[in-house]
């Protein structure tokens, strides 16, 4: 009763997981997803697919939303997630805002729902006595960026999307051999997408090729992205102490 689980054969599981307008089996003999309403279930060749209900599929956005790092798109997202009711309408509405975060979370979901696939298809095979199949690796880090445009005008560099809006920046002055970054931000709408690692990515590139040192002052604040500076080979040069006035 073994088949092989291909790329055609997952992407219609995918499809019929989430059909509620009926139950949904395998015939192993065709690989083909039939209802189960016009079937003897007594065949032994049907296969019942991957469990999957409204409550899964609000588990997985709570969990997408959850691992966010733009705060504006995660604080509309939950709220959407907790109302009374209409929440998969309302999730779906606050997505198409953020189209960017919405391409994530369609490969999020993807991922998620194929690597299910994966793990009941692997616990047949225990069954029949055969090797489980390799989990896919998940990866949405880069998944957006080939959307933006980077414009660069010296040590300035700037990042447009599809329609032209400017979505981050970063600029830099150079003095003796070293440039001081002035200037790194990204809309709050475009956050937690790897642009702004981006451009700091492309500001490097163009200093090494100059045989240039590259400066930056953080806030005490901006730990998470102390950790980016870190992985670029940047080293704490020095401290910062700050008095301000007491009024």
């Amino acid at each position: 009763m073994g088949f092989e689980l291909d790329n055609i054969l997952i992407n219609q599981i995918l499809f019929h997981m989430e059909n509620q307008e009926g139950v949904f089996v395998l015939d192993t003999r065709k690989n083909q997803i039939v209802n189960s309403a016009d079937i003897d279930n007594n065949d032994k060749n049907y296969i019942a697919l991957p469990g999957w209900s409204p409550k899964d599929g609000y588990r997985l956005m709570e969990k997408f939303t959850a691992s966010l790092n733009n705060p504006v798109a995660r604080q509309e997202l939950t709220t959407a997630l907790n109302q009374n009711k209409g929440v998969f309408r309302a999730f779906r509405d606050v997505l198409e805002h953020y189209p960017e975060i919405e391409k994530i979370w369609f490969k999020y979901k993807e991922q998620k729902l194929r690597s299910q696939i994966i793990a009941w298809y692997n616990s047949l095979r225990e069954e029949w006595g055969l090797e489980p199949v390799g989990v896919e690796p998940e990866d949405t880090s880069s998944l957006v960026l080939e959307d933006f445009i980077f414009k660069e005008n010296d040590f300035k560099i700037t990042a447009e999307n599809a329609e032209g809006e400017e979505t981050g920046r970063i600029s830099a002055r150079l003095e003796d051999k070293t440039l001081y970054i002035e200037n790194l931000e990204v809309a709050p709408e475009y956050r937690g997408l790897g642009l702004g690692k981006t451009l700091l990515a492309k500001l490097i590139e163009k200093a090494d090729k100059q045989k240039l040192d590259v400066t930056i002052d953080i806030p005490n604040s901006a730990d998470f992205f102390a950790r980016s500076l870190l992985l670029e080979n940047f080293k704490p040069a020095m401290q910062r102490f700050v008095r301000k006035k007491n009024f």
